[in-house]
């Protein structure tokens, strides 16, 4: 008989149970797998500091251990990483290829951290990803195609980073997608039309990038598009009809681009639109009516375009509105009656219109508004005695330029709120009432009269950082302390009444009566006799002082205790002194961009070069400049570090005030002259910018003690803020006057070539007249737009012999050409006789300020004004210009 060949009933038990663990092992062998590429993450973004946050999070990703336990890290049932949840934690470092190997990953969220890097390609291959969130960090190059991959993505945000290239097209496959956010990049090209067939696509955020050409005509066909934001790229064309007519879209903003046209008839009778910001474009024609009286609007904002007609009445049945901002537009006719219907409206600007008229009661019942725009119009009337109680909210009230008169009402103390109040250039009378604490006030160009009264030197106007009376009628002496103690923010000229003994004011002296000098004469005989009692008492302490101040030279010592930084702080801030945070290079360092945990705000972080020879004068000379000197036209110190790196090296640094507009140079000459006109500077800007410096050097040569010499002043050490304000900076070599004159001795030339004052090349000793040569030549620059060191400038011609020659009969041919077009593009043509009086008025203000150049930059010291005298100047012009150029 054969033997049987059916396997033994044990072959097959052993065979059942291998099977039944099979799945076991390999759902652990998958375990290991994500174990491993969590790993390989983390070792792309581990810190070197301990003591930092960073580290803590991701103390716990260790080998061992159970994964799923580790921070931010959340698993399937099937032990598989589903989630990574580190954000805000100031992770650095850069994202690695491993990620794409947990691919049952559905969230990834590593958002407002400071990692560098590009997006690894690798991501496309997490197909389970539902949520992308890497928005701000810094990283940098295209959005990788393969993201397309991941058809299950339903968020993808990525911004506030510094990606370039193209929008992929491909994008439009995931149709999952219900969230994009690709704003504050620098991504260029134009929208791909294949976002429009997104489905499910509710939220699109594109702002602050370079995107041109149209906006798609079918980008708001989508069925849930709810909020669309567009703005600050450069877009043209007009609004297509599918975004007018859209039955979901909630939010509109396409504001800062160069849309044109008329605006659309049913753009404000939408049931659902919630905002509309479409500021900042070239629309023109008449503003829309509105038919229904019940629409959910809440933000109007269609300032700075070239609107024109009268103000619908039919806005007032907006009763939802807390935004309605249209000034800098074309308007004519007065203001609607029924505005003062919308009784929750906060903001509400018809600032640079052609209105006229007088302004309705029930605006000024509004009780709401904070902020209340009517300048630069025609208006006229009186502004109600009681408008400090029927506003008791607001904050901002600007009326300047029309042509209101009456006196100013008495009832404004009682709005507590009141930050700014600007009522310049009208026929106001009478003398000044009692005001509450303020920023910023101006009653220039009115007919106001009496003395400044002693309140505005009060303790409770401590924080003002303008007071503009001039042009007025005002007599008496100027007070002396509070405000009035800083003469960069006082303004009183053009006051022939008014008196002062501060130099700095150019004002008639004030002289004291006969009976008042005898009394003066009396106590200063008193006085005088006490001194010498005194005197002979204390003149063993005298000695003992005077032997003191013979061997140490005293210093103030700032009011503001600094912060205080490591090298480690600074070395994480720059992520490790990166080159793509370098923001400048200098003679003695490099600036870089830095970001503090502790800090909300961005700091210029500048790392001396110590092995460079004067370096390390040059970080005492800025210590010593920056601890004697604060002024708001100076850039602000925020700390100092003097200390040694890991290796042992010397490191010395200071943390900055992080300017975010760069430096004047890069506006003057930007690379290529690539923005075009968008890069150039307005004439008003530049008016600003001279102001700005004249003020900075004014401080620095007579309200320091003992004066202080910058040395180096030219465009690149001029730095602009987020609202284009200048601030002088790099005290590298500037020098303090310590004896009585206004000189000291030179060990070489200080400065840059074009922009040292001749005498220095001569060995003169250095002194402030060599700053306010620098000074003319910036202003000779602004205005051509020739560099001083431009080949041109050979065989003895130079900037300032280039301007001389052209003055004042040839000032047109040698001027910026962009100024005259930033003047056409900012005004238009609304009208042959204001594009003609803006035009008079640039020109005169131009030939006023070249003329101040060339004084400013004469070749002999002593023909050079004085800088306060300069201030006094330039601060007249700027007004002058921008009362001109409503």
């Amino acid at each position: 008989m054969k033997p049987s060949s059916s396997p033994s009933p044990l072959l097959l038990v052993v065979l059942c149970h291998f099977l039944t663990l099979l799945p076991r092992y390999s759902s652990q062998n998958i375990s290991e797998d994500d174990r491993q590429a969590l790993l390989c993450l983390k070792s792309g973004l581990a810190s070197g500091d301990d003591s930092t946050s960073t580290t803590g999070a991701l103390s716990t990703w260790r080998d061992g251990g159970d994964f799923c336990q580790w921070c931010g890290v959340s698993c399937t049932t099937a032990r598989r990483a589903a989630g990574i949840q580190l954000a805000s934690l100031n992770l650095t470092g850069r994202i690695l290829p491993c990620v794409g190997n947990l691919t049952s990953l559905t969230t990834i969220n590593l958002a407002e951290n400071l990692i560098t890097g590009g997006i690894p390609p690798e991501i496309g291959r997490l197909t389970e990803l539902t949520y992308l969130n890497l928005s701000n960090n810094a990283l940098i190059s295209e959005i990788p195609a393969t993201l397309s991959s991941c058809s299950r993505l339903e968020t993808l945000s990525l911004w506030r980073n510094h990606l370039e290239g193209e929008i992929p097209r491909s994008l439009a496959r995931c149709s999952s997608l219900r969230e994009l956010m690709l704003s504050q990049n620098n991504l260029r090209g134009r929208i791909p039309v294949e976002l429009s067939l997104l489905p499910n696509l509710s939220v699109l955020y594109l702002s602050s990038n370079y995107l041109s050409g149209t906006i798609p005509p079918l980008l708001g066909s989508s069925p849930n598009l709810t909020s669309l934001s567009l703005r600050n790229n450069t877009l043209t064309g007009g609004i297509p009809g599918f975004l007018v007519n859209s039955s979901t879209l909630a939010f509109l903003r396409l504001a800062s681009n160069s849309l044109t046209g008329e605006l659309p008839l049913g753009l404000l009778n939408s049931s659902v639109l919630f905002g509309i910001d479409l500021s900042d474009n070239q629309f023109y024609g008449p503003i829309p009516e509105v038919s229904n009286a019940s629409l959910p609007l809440q933000y109007l904002i269609l300032s700075n375009n070239n609107l024109s007609g009268s103000i619908p009445s039919s806005l007032g049945n907006l009763s939802s509105l807390s935004y309605l901002l249209l000034g800098m537009n074309n308007l004519q006719g007065t203001i609607p009656a029924s505005l003062g219907n919308i009784t929750g409206l906060q903001k509400f600007s018809l600032t640079y219109n052609n209105l006229s008229g007088t302004v309705p009661p029930a605006l000024y019942r509004v009780s709401s508004l904070t902020f209340l725009g009517l300048g630069a119009n025609r208006l006229s009337g009186r502004i109600p005695s009681n408008i400090g109680l029927t506003l008791p909210n607001i904050q901002t009230l600007i009326m300047q330029g029309n042509q209101f008169d009456g006196q100013i009402p008495a009832s404004l103390a009682n709005a507590s709120h009141l930050q700014f109040l600007d009522l310049k250039n009208n026929t106001f009378s009478g003398e000044i009432p009692h005001l509450g604490g303020m920023v910023k006030v101006d009653l220039s160009r009115n007919n106001l009269f009496g003395e400044i009264p002693n309140f505005l030197e009060s303790e409770s106007f401590s924080s003002l950082q303008l007071l503009n009376l001039s042009f007025n009628n005002f007599q008496g002496p100027v007070p002396t302390s509070g405000v009035f103690g800083n003469s960069s923010r006082v303004f009183v000229q053009g006051n022939k009444n008014l008196c002062s003994n501060s130099p700095t004011l150019q004002l008639q002296p004030c002289v004291a009566s006969s009976s008042k000098r005898k009394r003066i004469l009396y106590v200063a005989v008193t006085v005088l006799l006490v001194i010498i009692v005194l005197a002979l008492l204390s003149t063993a302490m005298a000695i003992i002082y005077k032997r003191k101040k013979a061997t140490t030279q005293p210093t103030r010592q700032s009011s503001q205790v600094m912060k205080k930084f490591s090298y480690h702080d600074l070395f994480k801030a720059t992520s490790g002194f990166s080159p793509s945070n370098i923001i400048g290079v200098g003679r003695f360092g490099s600036v870089y961009r830095g970001i503090f945990a502790s800090e909300p705000h961005i700091a210029a972080i500048k790392v001396f070069k110590l092995d460079e020879d004067g370096a390390s004068k040059s970080f005492m000379a800025e210590c010593e400049a920056l601890r004697n000197t604060r002024h708001r036209n100076l850039v602000r110190v925020i700390s100092v570090c003097s200390t040694f790196d890991p290796k042992g090296n010397e490191f010395k640094a200071l943390v900055l005030e992080h300017m975010s507009n760069g430096n004047l140079e890069r506006w003057l000459h930007p690379e290529a002259k690539k923005y075009g006109i968008e890069g150039a500077l307005s004439f008003g800007s530049k008016v600003s910018i001279a102001a700005d410096i004249a003020a900075a050097l004014g401080y620095l040569h007579n309200q320091c003690n003992p004066p202080l010499v910058h040395c180096d002043l030219k465009p690149s050490n001029v730095l602009l803020d987020n609202d284009m304000c200048a601030h002088v900076g790099d005290f590298g070599l500037t020098k303090f006057l310590y004896n009585s004159s206004s000189s000291t001795s030179l060990v070489g030339p200080r400065g840059s070539i074009g922009y040292i004052a001749p005498e220095y090349g001569m060995g003169s000793k250095m002194c402030i007249e060599g700053d306010i040569y620098s000074y003319g030549i910036i202003l000779l620059q602004m205005l051509t737009g020739k560099n001083p060191t431009d080949e041109m400038f050979t065989g003895g011609l130079s900037l300032r012999r280039f301007v001389e020659l052209a003055f004042p009969d040839s000032i047109d041919d040698i001027l910026e050409p962009s100024l005259i077009l930033w003047n056409q593009r900012e005004h238009g043509s609304t009208s042959s006789d204001n594009e003609n009086r803006r035009t008079v008025g640039m020109q005169t203000c131009a030939m006023q300020l070249t003329a101040l150049g060339l004084k400013c930059s004469s070749e002999s010291p002593k023909d050079r004004p004085m800088m306060d005298e300069v201030y006094t100047e330039v601060a007249s012009i700027k007004e002058a210009f921008f009362s001109t150029n409503k």
